[in-house]
């Protein structure tokens, strides 16, 4: 038990690979969830799953607004914006949907509130002219918006997920996602959030947060991957499909 005033959560050094990307590192209750992720993967690995050439590219609140530590703190993922761009880039090169989904807060403290620099997108990942930007105002991106109907109308199934935080916007987009039957994947290293305290006073650094949130998600809502497993399947199948239609044109 950890007693205390400042509580803060006390981590061992031990390690445990449970999801693709995720080093989840913890006490007896973090290593029994990675074990359970680890023990449904047979169900879910990625080398079962495909990514069809019109995955849907959904980045989540990738905003100026988050930059500032004032507001919320310690960010986890410097890899954040680098990894966000790959797959970016390699989504525009091979012709796949993209879509944004920007927050526009209600309140006009926060950094988020519409007008101002930090409710802009991120310039590393800024959307072209063309793609399109959905704004919402709740923690889902399909509350509110037209989101899952504009999905539907263009016969899109799948959604390849990252942003921010992890364990906020990202992980009710990938919750709803899957039980609106969306098949979903959330790429671990491309998504962040911030260190958290919890109603008992402890402290969960925020790649404890970030870990414990995709864990949860992995299996029962979405498959888990990383940046790099996500651009090989990416560009296996776009080789995959080029082929055959350069073989049906001889």
């Amino acid at each position: 038990m950890i007693t205390g005033r400042d509580k803060e959560a006390s981590f061992t050094d031990l390690s445990h690979r449970g999801i693709e990307g995720v080093s989840l590192q913890g006490e007896v209750g973090v290593t029994r969830v990675a074990q359970t992720a680890e023990n449904t993967r047979h169900d879910v690995s990625s080398s079962a799953k495909q990514m069809p050439n019109d995955a849907v590219l959904l980045l989540i609140d990738m905003q100026k607004g988050f930059d500032d530590v004032s507001q919320w703190g310690v960010r986890n993922n410097p890899d954040l914006e680098r990894n966000n761009q790959q797959l970016l880039e390699l989504w525009r090169a091979t012709g796949r949907p993209v879509i944004f989904v920007r927050h526009d807060s209600r309140s006009a403290q926060s950094p988020l509130w519409p007008g101002q620099v930090g409710n802009e997108i991120k310039d590393e990942v800024r959307p072209l002219e063309h793609e399109p930007v959905v704004g919402k105002n709740v923690n889902s991106a399909f509350i509110g918006t037209s989101l899952e109907a504009d999905l539907r109308a263009r016969g899109l199934n799948t959604l390849v997920i990252t942003g921010i935080r992890t364990d906020h916007c990202v992980s009710t987009a990938a919750r709803m996602a899957g039980n609106l039957g969306f098949e979903t994947f959330v790429i671990s290293d491309a998504t962040a959030t911030f260190d958290t305290r919890g109603p008992d006073g402890i402290l969960y650094k925020a790649d404890e947060v970030s870990a414990l949130n995709l864990a949860s998600l992995h299996y029962e809502f979405a498959t888990v991957i990383d940046t790099a497993t996500a651009l090989r399947m990416a560009s296996a199948q776009h080789q995959i499909s080029s082929a055959a239609a350069a073989a049906g044109k001889r």
